[in-house]
């Protein structure tokens, strides 16, 4: 198992949580398509608060990976 505080890991880190962010955006979509617009946004809150933990976690990553 890759430890989160090693580059590898905080790169796999960083990936999962873009899936969830992803999941998130793709559940909100189709709520959208379903006319269920406020079930909508509370699913894009959710992607929100998932997209701006994985572009915390990808900083964090790629700066461990340059350094």
């Amino acid at each position: 198992m890759t430890s989160t505080t090693q580059p590898g890991g905080l790169h796999t880190q960083a990936a999962s949580d873009h899936e969830e962010a992803a999941k998130h955006h793709r559940k909100a979509a189709d709520l959208h398509d379903q006319s269920k617009h406020a079930e909508a946004k509370d699913c894009s809150k959710s992607a929100m608060d998932c997209c701006n933990t994985a572009q915390k976690n990808s900083a964090i990553a790629c700066a461990s990976s340059a350094s």
